[in-house]
């Protein structure tokens, strides 16, 4: 099965008055949808657009991998629980495993605004100490591994005319950063989204150059 999700659809969310604008693809704070909760591991799939000077003063996480991807621009990230601080840019991936309690701060501190991707997953076991860990400069096709959700990230940047295989696990989410893909006959765009249930051998094709994450997710 492919469940196509539009980036028209997604819940607004954020604090625009701050320079904050959020797009959430599943459930969040006030939008609730007893349906749309989560997609196996997959918690929450934020697109996130901060404001130069702009972000998240500290605050609390707790049994939950937590996976940016800057798109645009500079993620200033705090972690007043291990102690890391540092500066995100494209084609870094950062990760945060919040354990059973970390705090940390998210922000814009460039001249020029941040976009980026943040995918919240579900631990196969809850609890555990807090860990951070960012990889530079991930090189196209090379596979992300999440060990604590039991997840895999694959980040593709396919040219104009080029296919991408899709893995074959029992469960994939696909989000689209940029560019105009095709999927099994649907055209998918900036924003746009796939859950992906027990299919074999799919490819996408890319119509112009994009950028794509791909999850490839337990069963």
């Amino acid at each position: 099965m492919i469940d196509v999700r539009r980036a028209a659809d997604r819940y607004e969310g954020g604090d625009p008055g701050t320079g904050i604008t959020t797009r959430h693809a599943f459930s969040f704070g006030s939008s609730y949808d007893p349906d749309n909760i989560r997609f196996g591991p997959v918690l929450a799939c934020n697109e996130e657009l901060l404001a130069p000077g702009s972000g998240f003063d500290e605050h609390p996480h707790s049994h939950t991998e937590i996976v940016t991807w800057v798109v645009e621009g500079e993620l200033t990230h705090r972690d007043s629980t291990t102690g890391h601080t540092g500066t995100v840019r494209p084609g870094d991936v950062q990760r945060l495993g919040s354990g059973s309690g970390a705090r940390h701060v998210e922000r814009n501190d460039a001249a020029r605004p941040l976009r980026f991707v943040q995918t919240w997953l579900a631990p196969l076991a809850a609890g555990g100490e807090p860990s951070y860990e960012v990889v530079r400069d991930l090189a196209d096709g090379t596979p992300y591994e999440v060990p604590a959700a039991g997840a895999v990230l694959h980040v593709r940047r396919p040219g104009a005319g080029e296919r991408v295989p899709v893995p074959d696990a029992e469960r994939v989410y696909l989000h689209v950063v940029h560019g105009d893909l095709r999927l099994d006959g649907a055209e998918l765009g900036p924003g746009d989204s796939a859950r992906i249930t027990g299919e074999k051998n799919l490819e996408i094709t890319a119509g112009s150059p994009g950028e794509l994450l791909i999850w490839e997710l337990p069963a």
